[in-house]
């Protein structure tokens, strides 16, 4: 491929060289010889392709900067034209001198920097001029000859001195002085320095510089290398010697040392063999190689110079790679076996070798002919083949080794493999040979042994036995057997006849006595019967058994390997002369047995007893089961019974598994009733026996039922009538006829003759399932319990009996208690009793209740209710007695008188009791989730109404205090607190909800506000006194009931932290007042967010400030929130922000606070004097008895748990002397104070009492690292809240209120996401940004109407903000692609920029992508003829982006690939790429020569040549003659024009057919050539030759 490439390079550089060097001639020169032109070698070659093939590239010797690409201009001067630098200073005549000498004194400039080695031989710049050498007059050292002369004289002198001096001073020729020399001239790759004033050209003098490092002549190339060389041919490189003085300089060059090398004859630029400034001399050096090594030689160049000039020769050939490992491994045969072995060699080097094969005894070789063999190489046991063999770069061969094993080892060899470049490599052989062997692993199922004294084969290593079978089954065992050698081996199973023959102890069977039989009555068989047992693995065979008769097997089988070789010894070390014989051998005996057995088959159950009795015609269904424990499966038969009873069996038929179980159903139908036996038959298949299944069963006729178990008659009043029904269902499917009556046997018993019962109807029929209903009458006669049985008979059936109860009796009532006793009685409040009637019998009675008897009875009051009444049967009538005592004496003998119907003797109730006072007790259940015992202490002043320590904030807490009445007088009570209670007349202050529609009170959402704001309004209230918390009894006064519990609610609420405390003053009727302390401890922070709740029992919204997500490095965005104090004092809040930390090793913050934690400051943020305290005009100043300025109102020092601290108040005369207390305090650890990325101002913050204030909270996105997707930035912000009033801090006795770190911290998360600046991009192609074009494209229809300057194509772009922020971007894109449009155009805006410089880019379009909003953007690729004209530029003028292809079939392309940015506004990006591909029109002829031979004169001859279009692009064509060939007309091409198409996909070229006339006018040679041009600037180039003659022959 390299080689290829270099070729294809060379020829594309000689025909461009060609081409300019045609041009020039065309431009006059004629015949006349021209300097050759600038090489166009190193833009046709690839210099990364030879890199990579370690190849040198003209890049690595040519220093010559890139040429700027310009425009194509017209027709210029040729460069043969243009006077050299050289010539041009010859040619200064005298016309010029005082011009040169002006020219002199002006400054000498520099070479410019485009002014390369190899632009020296072109024409020189006008700018250039030599230096100017001033001369320095020296005087005579003796001026004694001055004194003599006077000054006139003296400067004529002078005058005349000078002038003759300057008519000898010329300027003489450098090229005669050494290079080291100032005269010698100056180096033209070396920078000149100079010294001296500027501006004083007269004064210039060159610096010294270090002549012998300057090169006088410089080589192209450096050095001479040779590579891919091959032995006979003769190969050759031009050496030029470049003079890089500004001097001619002549040269010697010595030849090479060794005789590899060779010099030829040098070509100098001019006469004489000196070489002038810039230009060069060549010479060709000449490489004869005699082997592929590498050689090395120099070429030595000597000049002017002090040190001679050394040119290396290098011929350096890429030696070829073989793959082939160092160790070949054969693997395993047999012994006496062959085996053949194919290993891949290629070759992965850069060139061609060849190479031979040898043992390593026979290395080094005499000669390659006497170890150089065509077949194998032979070194036993190994034979390799081929022996010689050549391979190119890429080629690959089977090498193929022959292993001959001889004995049980692993033998190595080693060969050698020369290569013809004399470099070798060791390759080693080896292989294993092995015996056959078979091991037997694995018999599936219990192991096999054979009995003591059981005859077994003499041969057979291994004993196999199947249990019993049944006949016509199949049993299977699995065998493993296991190939212990690593080479497969063909084998095929046989079974014969054991050997039995019975030794004594200690005889030897013979081999005469072993003699195998085919068992051809076998029921043994091996699966699979044969096949090839794989190296080293492990086989699975099964081993089947399927007898056929009822008697014993006995068989062997064996497996026999197929064709195994016997083994040979190695007596011949040819191994292609070594015999080879193979033959059959047994490997394995297995000796098998196997016995067979018959059926066996159980019944379960054996038979079948139907339990119980079942109606005539009934199906009877009955399940039971088959098993079979025979070794194989059976199918059986059923019989049917038909006869007198329907018996049958489903299934009748099937097939039942070895040890399994078949499920049957019996259906049994009676014919008549009693008791049945039957014997059913099942026939099994192979079985002569069949299987007998007994059957019993019995049936019955119809059946009556009644529907009640005894009738009951109840009480039967003496000499009345009982009724009864009963109903008697027929429940079986037969018609039945029955009779009802009296037993016989209870008429007996009773001594009775005629029944007291009349039934209705006596008799009847009742048909199948019905139902009839019997009336029963009773008449009695006399007092007695009746018990007796009526009898309902069932013809042919069994009869049935129903018991009947009955009661006849008369009245008969008393009390059950003759004496009541009133315990809880008190005066003059009326007490009731329950007094218990009883009626003994089943009769109903009326009961009178009459006056109360005593001697009290005066003083007393007895109301009964009710007075009268009747008793039920059995029944026990509480009656109601309400009694009122109106004296305080013991009751004792008070009666009460109680008369019954149809009793002579009325009942007496004793009434005795002592009368009670008035009781009142206290209690406070406890509140929910505390101990459920209440608080019952001995006394008032030992309860308390404990709220809890834990309040929080604007919660309506609620607690109970009952008032228990332990008598049974009423009593008024009033509850009322000392300091924080709220009256009734505030409470009936409340605000009323405002009346909603009905048809809105039915909405959840509308009642869940309704009862908030009623909440609220509550609150509201109840802390209008601004005390910061209010106690409310919901029932201040009242009335208390006898033996009342009643519970009062109370309800406390806050909207301030503190500890409150308080009393609740008790008074009852003329009871003395009790006292009860009230405490609540209430916590929380009363400051909140406008957006957060205002109700504690509300779900608690996180104080979160979340500023979203921000774009990387933007902007500082700012959250104002308004903060409220729903308290009734000024809040002081001192803020803090953090930054969270996870450190476990850090647990606790240890904070030392020397004064004050958090001064008061003023808006300068200076500390205040911390004795300005401000006053505050409370009610509780106004009502102390204390004065402000005593000394008790100083608050002592606090110590609570872990903080120390101090209160210093302002008032006290002390405080001023008293020095600062330090305070220590331990607080969790959480985070470290931090003012990035958040901030807070104010830092100090006072709210106002029920009012607001706001706080700003400022997030400034961080710049992300570019590998970082996203940030999280979590902070926190603490407040920190003081009261700066005395009185808001505590009320003594009442209220105290921390603050600082004592008080509960605010606190505020802050919250936010820092992701970069990226957007989707989604294509309208799956490809993306990719544009297809043509060339041809540019062709309209009608060409005559001329080439389209332009064509567009337009590709959309849908870009996605899937983020939550908007995004502003800009975009930039370079030519030929555009952004040609926008959809939606809204997003498009221009932002203002402050112009500071005139220079500045003007403002540019930039487009705003709000969050989950999309844009398409509309890219465009415009093709233009000038993009077209880039095809022609070399690759090292090719302008970036754009790049030009050529696949292999020829077809060309030109890809412009570019980038669409997206500008951020943060200065970030975020690239698109964009691709165009242009194909562009290639043109090829079928031959670049058309040679018309010799023809006759005046005779036209034809040719025809093909012109292919190898692109996907049209071509339109023209062919254009030379010009002095299109006047002589000698050679005509027809059709001059046409177009061709374009080539399709996988299809060939497009073609057309040129065709060339040739008409000789004259006895002479003919040249032309044809140039095919098309429209876009395609062209190949035909060559056409022919000779004249008037020779008749032809």
């Amino acid at each position: 491929m390299v080689e290829r490439h270099i070729i294809q390079a060379r020829a594309r550089a000689l025909a461009e060289e060609d081409r300019i060097l045609n041009n020039i001639k065309a431009q006059g020169f004629g015949t006349a010889y021209l300097p050759p032109v600038r090489s166009t070698f190193r833009w046709c070659v690839d210099g990364e392709l030879l890199r990579k093939s370690s190849l040198i590239c003209p890049g690595d010797y040519i220093r010559d900067p890139l040429p700027f690409s310009r425009a194509p201009k017209g027709d210029s001067e040729p460069e043969c034209y243009k006077m050299t630098f050289s010539s041009r200073q010859h040619s200064v005549g005298a016309d010029n001198v005082q011009v040169t000498e002006m020219a002199s004194k002006e400054k000498l400039p520099a070479i410019p920097s485009e002014v390369s080695l190899s632009t020296l031989t072109k024409c020189s710049t006008p700018d250039v001029k030599p230096p100017k050498v001033v001369k320095t007059y020296h005087f005579p050292k003796n001026k004694m000859w001055v004194n003599h002369l006077n000054t006139t004289q003296r400067v004529q002198e002078r005058r005349l001195l000078a002038r003759l001096e300057n008519q000898h001073s010329f300027l003489k020729n450098p090229r005669f002085f050494p290079p080291n020399t100032v005269d010698g001239g100056k180096s033209l790759i070396l920078p000149v320095k100079k010294t001296g004033a500027v501006g004083d050209e007269r004064n210039v003098e060159f610096s010294a510089r270090n002549f012998d490092d300057a090169p006088v002549f410089l080589p192209k190339p450096s050095v001479a290398f040779f590579t891919d060389y091959v032995i006979g041919p003769v190969y050759e490189i031009v050496l030029e010697l470049q003079n890089v003085t500004s001097t001619s300089r002549p040269l010697r060059v010595l030849p090479p040392s060794t005789p590899y090398f060779s010099l030829g004859l040098g070509k100098f630029p001019g006469k004489g063999g000196l070489v002038a400034p810039g230009m060069i001399c060549q010479y060709t050096v000449r490489f004869a190689p005699d082997s592929l090594g590498d050689f090395d030689d120099f070429i030595l160049v000597e000049t002017q110079a002090a040190r001679t000039l050394v040119i290396p020769l290098q011929a350096r050939r890429s030696p070829p790679i073989l793959t082939l490992a160092l160790s070949l491994d054969c693997g395993y045969c047999l012994v006496g076996g062959i085996k053949m072995t194919r290993f891949i060699c290629k070759n992965v080097g850069l060139s061609t070798g060849r190479f031979c094969i040898m043992p390593k005894s026979s290395w080094p070789p005499p000669s390659f002919r006497a170890v150089a063999k065509v077949g194998f190489v032979e070194q036993a046991p190994f034979g390799i083949l081929p022996a010689v063999f050549e391979l190119v770069p890429g080629q690959e061969l089977l090498l193929e080794v022959l292993f001959l094993p001889t004995s049980l080892e692993t033998v190595e060899k080693s060969f050698i493999i020369v290569c013809d470049n004399c470099q070798i490599k060791e390759v080693i052989i080896s292989g294993t040979g092995q015996l056959a062997a078979l091991e037997l692993l694995y018999v599936s199922g219990e192991a096999s042994h054979p009995e003591p004294g059981e005859l077994t084969d003499l041969t057979a290593q291994h004993f196999i036995r199947f249990g019993s079978q049944n006949i016509q089954t199949t049993t299977s065992k699995h065998l493993v057997v296991r190939n212990l050698t690593h080479v497969a081996l063909p084998f095929h199973w046989q079974i014969v006849k054991p050997n039995l023959l019975p030794l004594m102890l200690g005889e030897i069977w013979r081999s005469k006595d072993i003699k195998y039989y085919p068992d051809s009555e076998t029921a043994f068989y091996v699966t699979p019967g044969k096949g090839s047992l794989q190296p080293h693995a492990d086989h699975e065979f099964i081993l089947s058994f399927s007898p056929e008769q009822l008697k014993n097997y006995h068989s062997v089988i064996q497996i026999v390997l197929e064709e195994v070789p016997v083994p040979i010894g190695l007596e011949n070390e040819n191994i292609c002369e070594l015999p080879y014989a193979m033959d059959d051998i047994i490997a394995l005996e297995i000796e098998v047995k196997g016995s067979v057995e018959p059926f066996q088959i159980l019944l379960e159950p054996y038979a079948i007893i139907i339990p119980g009795e079942n109606y005539i015609g009934v199906n009877v269904k009955k399940d039971f089961k088959m098993w079979n424990n025979s070794k194989s499966a059976i199918r059986y038969t059923w019989e049917k019974i038909s006869d007198c009873h329907i018996v049958e069996v489903e299934p009748y038929t099937g097939v039942i598994d070895p040890n399994e179980k078949g499920e049957f159903e019996l259906n049994f139908t009676g014919g008549v009733p009693g008791v049945t036996s039957q014997e059913l038959l099942c026939k099994i298949e192979r079985s002569p026996v069949p299987v007998v299944l007994h059957i019993e069963a019995a049936f019955k006729g119809p059946t009556l039922s009644i529907d009640v178990s005894a009738l009951q008659l109840g009480l039967v009043r003496l000499g009345k009538k009982a009724v009864g029904f009963v109903s008697i269902q027929n429940t079986s499917q037969l018609p039945a006829k029955w009779k009802m009556r009296e037993s016989p046997a209870c008429l007996k018993e009773r001594k009775e003759k005629v029944s007291p019962f009349i039934i209705r109807p006596p008799r009847g029929r009742i048909p199948p399932l019905g139902q009839l209903r019997v009336t029963v009458l009773f008449e009695a006669k006399c007092c007695r319990s009746l018990r007796t049985v009526l009898e309902l008979q069932v013809e042919n059936g069994e009869p049935s009996y129903l018991p009947v109860y009955g009661e006849v009796q008369r009245p008969y009532v008393y009390l059950m208690s003759s004496q009541l006793v009133l315990s809880d009685m008190y005066f003059g409040i009326p007490t009731e009793a329950t007094v218990t009637l009883f009626n003994g019998t089943l009769l109903p009675t009326k009961f009178l209740w009459g006056k109360l008897l005593g001697t009290h009875s005066s003083l007393c009051l007895v109301d009964v209710c009710p007075r009268n009444g009747l008793l039920g049967p059995n029944e026990e009538k509480q009656v109601y007695l309400r009694f009122t005592a109106f004296t305080m004496d013991e009751l004792t003998d008070l009666a009460l008188l109680c008369h019954i119907e149809g009793v002579k003797k009325s009942l007496v109730l004793g009434i005795s009791g002592k009368p009670k006072g008035l009781d009142v007790t206290f209690s406070i259940p406890q509140a929910d989730g505390q101990s459920s015992e209440d608080q019952e202490p001995s006394s008032p002043q030992d309860l308390c109404l404990d709220f809890g320590s834990s309040v929080p904030l604007r919660c309506l807490l609620k607690r109970q205090l009952t008032l228990t009445n332990n008598s049974a007088i009423k009593a008024s009570f009033s509850l009322e607190f000392d300091y924080f209670g709220v009256t009734e007349e505030i409470w009936a202050k409340k605000p009323r909800l405002p009346d909603v529609p009905p048809a809105m009170r039915h909405s959840v959402r509308i009642a869940k506000h309704m009862a908030r704001r009623d909440l609220l309004d509550s609150i509201e209230t109840l802390l209008s006194k601004e005390k910061g918390a209010a106690f409310f009894p919901h029932v201040s006064q009242g009335t208390l009931d006898a033996f009342q519990k009643l519970t009062v609610d109370i309800t406390a609420c806050s909207n301030m932290w503190g500890d409150y405390h308080d009393q609740l003053i008790c008074k009852v009727g003329d009871l003395p007042p009790a006292i009860i302390a009230v405490h609540m401890g209430v916590v929380g922070c009363p400051i909140t967010l406008f957006r957060t709740s205002h109700l504690a029992d509300e779900p608690s919204q996180d104080r979160v400030v979340r500023f979203g997500t921000q774009i990387s490095g933007g902007d500082t965005v700012s959250r104002t929130l308004r903060l409220n104090n729903s308290s009734p004092y000024d809040i002081r809040i001192d803020w803090e922000t953090y930054s969270p930390e996870e450190n476990e090793d850090k647990l606790l913050d240890f904070l030392v606070v020397y004064g004050t934690p958090f001064p008061l400051r003023d808006a300068a943020g200076v500390e205040m004097d911390s004795k300005e305290e401000p006053t505050s005009d409370s009610s509780f100043v106004a009502s102390s008895s204390q004065s402000p300025a005593s000394p008790d109102s100083t608050n002592p020092l606090e110590t609570c748990g872990n903080r120390m601290g101090s209160g210093e108040d302002s008032f006290s005369p002390m405080a001023e002397g008293s020095p600062n207390i330090i305070s220590v305090i331990l607080q969790p650890h959480e985070g470290v104070r931090s003012d990035h990325p958040y901030t807070i101002t104010p830092r100090q913050l006072v709210i106002p009492a029920a009012g607001s204030s706001s706080v700003h909270v400022s997030f400034t996105p961080m710049l992300l690292p570019g590998s970082v997707s996203k940030m999280v930035c979590k902070s926190y912000a603490l407040g920190f809240m003081s009261l700066d009033n005395k009185i808001a801090r505590e009320i003594p006795g009442k209220v105290k209120r921390p603050q600082n770190f004592d008080a509960e911290l605010f606190r505020l998360d802050l919250q936010g996401l820092v992701r970069p600046a990226r957007l989707s991009i989604e294509h309208d192609y799956d490809g993306g940004m990719v544009f297809y074009l043509q060339a041809s494209d540019l062709i309209p229809a009608n060409p005559l109407t001329g080439v389209l300057p332009e064509r567009v194509i337009t590709h959309r772009l849908k870009v996605n903000n899937f983020t939550d922020l908007a995004h502003c971007f800009g975009l930039l894109v370079a030519p030929p692609f555009s952004v040609t449009g926008i959809n939606p155009e809204y997003n498009r805006r221009i932002l203002d920029r402050e112009v500071e410089d005139e220079e500045e880019e003007p403002a540019r379009d930039q487009f705003v992508l709000n969050p989950q909003q999309n844009m398409l953007i509309e890219v465009s690729f415009t093709l233009s003829l000038e993009l077209l004209t880039y095809q022609k530029l070399p690759s090292d003028q090719m302008l970036p982006g754009v790049t030009i292809l050529q696949d292999e079939d020829g077809a060309r392309k030109m890809e412009f690939s570019q980038e669409l940015v997206l500008e951020y506004a943060n200065k970030t990006t975020q690239v698109v790429p964009l691709l165009a591909i242009v194909s562009i029109p290639s043109l090829q002829l079928s031959t670049s020569w058309v040679d018309f031979g010799t023809c006759f004169v005046n005779e036209t001859y034809t040719r025809e040549v093909t012109l292919l279009n190898l692109s996907s692009c049209r071509s339109h064509w023209i062919t254009l003659t030379d010009k002095q060939e299109r006047h002589k007309a000698i050679f005509q091409v027809y059709p001059t024009s046409g177009v061709l198409e374009a080539r399709k996909v996988n299809s060939p070229p497009t073609s057309t057919s040129l065709y060339i006339h040739f008409t000789a006018s004259d006895s002479c040679e003919y040249e032309a050539v044809v140039t095919v041009d098309g429209i876009l600037g395609e062209a190949c180039i035909l060559h056409m030759r022919g000779q004249g003659s008037y020779d008749e022959k032809y």
